[in-house]
């Protein structure tokens, strides 16, 4: 290919909305426009968009409504807008969701067929089932999410155990582990920095300090959480939990941690936006701990890794792949006992949280330069898979 490789990078939100997908995507069109080629942002409008931040172009086609923290419901209908996607001339497309966005590229294809990309970043079941009641609707909706997936030329995911939302939508094709990087670089902080988190929250200096990041939605295992350290508050143990993050259903977990009394151990900070602090925080912390079975990556587990801060996990998990107990990480079984037993036994054993944090950063961090650069070689390999088959009847 003569020219740079031009890709088209969507999803179904992008800045100001911050989640996990918003940053993947920001991170490969800042990567790729910087040092590889030329990426542009498609996404539904929003009206807090600040698009004048960025140096790269950010399409935006209609949306309805916004909700929640900020997303847009897109609505890739018109003709118009798989057209000025087309005159873009993309070697590629890329899709982060299977929902909107992989439709609105079915519907560019329809007109122009472009080799096209899916990163499955996310277990929709467990949304879906909280949502929708009724099975046969349920059942609907994993099927008009499986035609999108199967549409993909090439379908990745972040992690293997992925794969088993993938069959749940009715996806049963190859698929290629493409791993999420982390933007946080290396980083050692001294005990004099550490001090600073404890300062600002109040908490004593010895004092066990763990740390939770993501949204605040009980999907996270964050129940489990609780459970564990009342139990170990009810054994006398001293800590402090920091609960990093905003979403829906904060408001029920600072009542449930009033109803266990834990309330005075826990302290919600709210998100924090400054990445350097928040180094800080994962770098002052002593664990993660992130029992979470709805993650498919977990980036926060490379995070940590990042300021040799080790976490404790649920074995078994997406976030738990690649994790070697005691080596790399924790692990635990998926109930509240086991998680506070694993919490209590390494908690005082600073030798043992130093060298498992530092093998962490050794061993399982992975930048995003890394990560993007592994990407944007195998869109190559896409396309040349795409060129050298014949083109049969677009699925629809």
């Amino acid at each position: 290919m003569s020219h740079p490789l031009k890709v088209g990078i969507g999803s179904e939100a992008f800045y100001p909305t911050v989640d996990g997908v918003c940053t993947v995507t920001k991170y490969y069109a800042d990567i790729i426009n910087r040092e590889l080629g030329e990426a542009v942002i498609i996404t539904p409008e929003n009206p807090n968009k600040r698009d004048y931040l960025f140096p790269y172009e950010i399409y935006r086609y209609q949306s309805l409504f916004t909700f929640g923290e900020g997303y847009a419901v897109g609505w890739p209908f018109k003709r118009q807008f798989a057209e000025d996607v087309i005159r873009m001339n993309c070697d590629i497309l890329h899709s982060h969701c299977p929902i909107a966005t992989s439709y609105f590229f079915r519907r560019i294809n329809r007109i122009k067929r472009i080799p096209t990309v899916l990163t499955y970043h996310t277990k929709y079941e467990y949304d879906i089932d909280a949502r929708v009641h009724s099975l046969a609707v349920r059942q609907k909706a994993y099927t008009m999410i499986g035609k999108d997936i199967k549409c993909a030329d090439e379908v990745w995911v972040t992690s293997k155990g992925t794969a088993e939302s993938l069959k749940i939508m009715g996806y049963e094709g190859d698929y290629i582990v493409m791993p999420n990087g982390c933007d946080l670089p290396k980083y050692r902080a001294d005990e004099e920095k550490k001090a600073i988190i404890r300062r600002k929250h109040g908490i004593p200096a010895g004092v066990p300090l763990l740390i939770f990041v993501g949204r605040m939605m009980w999907y996270k295992n964050t129940k489990l959480i609780f459970d564990a350290l009342r139990q170990l508050k009810g054994q006398g143990r001293d800590f402090r939990l920091l609960m990093l993050g905003i979403g829906p259903e904060e408001k029920a977990m600072k009542k449930y941690c009033q109803k266990t009394g834990i309330a005075d151990k826990v302290i919600f900070t709210e998100m924090i936006d400054n990445r350097r602090e928040l180094q800080l925080y994962y770098a002052a912390s002593d664990l993660l701990v992130f029992p979470s079975r709805f993650d498919t990556n977990g980036l926060v587990v490379r995070e940590a890794a990042a300021s040799a801060t080790a976490s404790l996990l649920v074995e078994g998990t997406c976030a738990a792949e690649g994790i070697l107990d005691g080596e790399t990480g924790f692990l635990c079984d998926e109930n509240a006992e086991s998680l506070a037993v694993k919490i209590d036994k390494i908690i005082d054993n600073r030798d043992l949280l130093e060298r498992v944090g530092i093998q962490a950063q050794n061993d399982i961090y992975i930048s995003w330069e890394e990560s993007v650069h592994n990407a944007f070689e195998r869109y190559q390999i896409v396309i040349d898979n795409f060129n050298s088959k014949p083109k049969e009847p677009y699925q629809w």
